[in-house]
């Protein structure tokens, strides 16, 4: 059973936050603080416990734009204790996702909170600490992918995606109506949507032999149009990219 503690400044949010975490079974305690030195203060008082003692903490569901020390700040500090508790992030604001991951969160849950998404996120939690066993899941449709947005699960269509740009361990997926980000690296996607036509051009952009519009070539370098958007080909790439436009169908 997991010890949580869940902070946030606004009462309300923390309330409610409290109250869905309070019903999951998979948790057997958690506790409320209204700012980031409270909480830290928990923590220490955990840590002096030790894992398996009555003060410990397993995870920290934690907002990020608080007065004074925010959530980005406070998962910093934690990342030079010995032995920290797992760190879940609860926010309005999708922006701070890289920094959020690169402090090793476990995820990145928006606001407003939903129960089905704070269920996977205490899911994530209970595998990495050893409270649940893996439970199946259905094979990812491989038609489409999932992506979040203001706390809303929205499926894209992979034949809808003209490029894909790397940021960082993410990937920014690109389609005619709009942009969006992902916790996936360029690699993997590159992998397994190769077969769907998806290509490496460059070391940060895979673009979709389909929507390609336009090969451009411009003193010695090479430039593709997908999407209404001319992406650079580097020089690696360009010649393995142009067979391939001369040969589809």
């Amino acid at each position: 059973m997991l010890r949580v503690l869940a902070v946030d400044d606004e009462r309300p949010s923390l309330e409610e936050l409290l109250y869905l975490l309070d019903a999951d079974p998979r948790i057997g305690g958690v506790e409320g603080a209204g700012d980031a030195t409270e909480a830290l203060r928990r923590i220490n008082r955990a840590l002096e416990s030790g894992p398996g003692g009555p003060e410990a903490v397993d995870v920290v569901f934690l907002d990020i734009q608080m007065p004074g020390l925010d959530g980005l700040d406070l998962a910093r500090l934690l990342t030079g204790f010995a032995r920290p508790p797992l760190i879940v992030f609860v926010t309005a604001h999708e922006d701070f996702a890289v920094q959020a991951f690169d402090l090793k969160a476990v995820d990145y849950v928006l606001k407003p909170v939903r129960r089905e998404r704070l269920a996977e996120a205490v899911r994530r939690a209970a595998e990495l600490r050893g409270a649940a066993p893996r439970i199946p899941v259905h094979e990812p449709d491989p038609d489409h992918i999932p992506v979040e947005l203001g706390g809303v699960t929205r499926f894209v269509a992979v034949d809808d995606i003209t490029h894909v740009e790397a940021q960082g361990d993410y990937a920014r997926l690109h389609t005619g109506s709009g942009s969006h980000l992902v916790r996936i690296p360029l690699s993997t996607l590159e992998e397994r949507w190769r077969a769907r036509g998806f290509v490496r051009i460059h070391r940060r952009h895979l673009v979709a032999l389909g929507h390609v519009g336009e090969l451009r070539l411009d003193a010695g370098t090479v430039s593709v149009v997908a999407g209404g958007e001319e992406l650079q080909v580097s020089r690696r790439h360009a010649r393995e990219l142009r067979d391939l436009l001369m040969r589809r169908p």
